[in-house]
């Protein structure tokens, strides 16, 4: 199951299951850029912000899925269990041989060397976008029952925020996430110090 649920909205009986979790994480700003970009195909929805407004929502959280630093320092209190694999976008786009490797030996399910071959395939950044089952969310526009498939991957590149991000948004933005993130070891998030 994928979702991106919180961790004070998810079922209940996961705490005392044996099931596993893989909790992916990605660099906030690459994160608020790429919603961004999702959300300019939702205009049926109203949803025409600028940058700088959808900065602004995704710090205080006003966004589809709350609150990024919320979200992630909640997952994080489980990273030390046993059923609990934290992995950043930023690794798998380094090294997806090795961290399906990774996978693998958390979910105990070893891959013979071709099967190994596929996995990496199929999930590569360019096969999952042309696959309409992981790169496709269908909304219907409830005004005239029209339906829209809406692509999730654009660049699937680390590091896009660059090109969004003015110097004074970024500083500002890393404040924040000293400031939120503070608490935390600032080695958990391999894109730099906090952000």
């Amino acid at each position: 199951m994928a979702t991106h649920l919180s961790i004070q909205l998810f079922p209940k009986s996961y705490f005392t299951s044996k099931a596993k979790i893989i909790y992916v994480i990605r660099n906030p700003k690459d994160v608020v850029t790429s919603s961004y970009y999702i959300g300019k195909h939702l205009s049926f929805l109203n949803n025409q912000q600028t940058f700088e407004e959808h900065l602004h929502a995704f710090i205080q959280g006003d966004v589809t899925w709350g609150s990024w630093f919320d979200h992630t320092i909640g997952w994080l209190t489980r990273r030390d269990t046993a059923n609990f694999l934290l992995m950043s976008y930023e690794e798998l786009q380094r090294d997806l041989r090795g961290n399906i490797q990774k996978v693998c030996q958390f979910l105990g399910k070893p891959l013979s060397p071709e099967q190994l071959d596929a996995a990496v395939q199929h999930s590569s950044f360019s096969a999952m976008k042309e696959n309409a089952m992981s790169n496709c969310i269908m909304l219907r526009n409830p005004e005239d029952d029209t339906v829209h498939n809406i692509p999730l991957l654009r660049k699937g590149t680390c590091g896009d925020w660059k090109n969004v991000f003015t110097v004074a948004q970024s500083e500002a933005f890393d404040t924040v996430c000293q400031e939120k993130l503070s608490r935390l070891d600032p080695g958990l998030f391999p894109w730099s110090e906090y952000c």
